[in-house]
């Protein structure tokens, strides 16, 4: 038989090289340290591979299991985990330097709701006319975000000017 070694995947009978194994039956028993080629004619006995589960291992664990059943499985495994992933996004929250108290508290829920649901969060300060003047007070309202924000967020990017916007980034803790 002159197949090539499986290129993903565990490594199984005639591709395991060590020249001894732990073995574990199919039904979970460990069977101790066996010479792999007799490891693998116990497995053929079963009607089963031979299956490399642990390579890092001294000696490495081998598992008797239909490779084609295993491969399945591990395919459906890393696909339920894939569709379970978040992926983070990054939500905008614009302000002017002069906002008042009710529309700060207003957007600072905003910011709340979207650190829960573990996205990022860039706040936007845009200044008009004079405001450009005076960028005191846009990194001061900036420092109230991110102190009123400490206890469930932290910073990422800390504020900076980029034309008439002053930009900060606060991510989940």
């Amino acid at each position: 038989m002159n197949t090539p070694a499986p290129m993903n995947g565990p490594r199984y009978d005639e591709f395991i090289t060590v020249p001894k194994v732990r073995v574990i039956d199919q039904d979970g028993e460990n069977l101790g340290v066996l010479y792999t080629k007799e490891a693998i004619a116990t497995a053929h006995e079963a009607g089963m591979n031979l299956v490399e589960v642990s390579p890092g291992a001294d000696p490495p664990v081998c598992k008797i299991l239909d490779v084609g059943k295993f491969k399945y499985e591990a395919q459906k495994k890393a696909a339920a985990a894939r569709k379970n992933q978040k992926t983070q996004e990054i939500k905008e929250i614009k302000m002017r330097p002069n906002i008042d108290d009710h529309d700060y508290q207003t957007k600072m829920k905003a910011v709340q709701r979207f650190i829960e649901e573990g996205d990022k969060v860039k706040l936007t300060l845009r200044f008009r006319g004079r405001e450009l003047s005076h960028g005191e007070l846009g990194l001061r309202l900036l420092e109230r975000v991110r102190d009123d924000a400490a206890e469930y967020a932290k910073v990422e990017q800390t504020p900076k000017m980029e034309g008439r916007q002053m930009l900060m980034v606060i991510a989940p803790r």
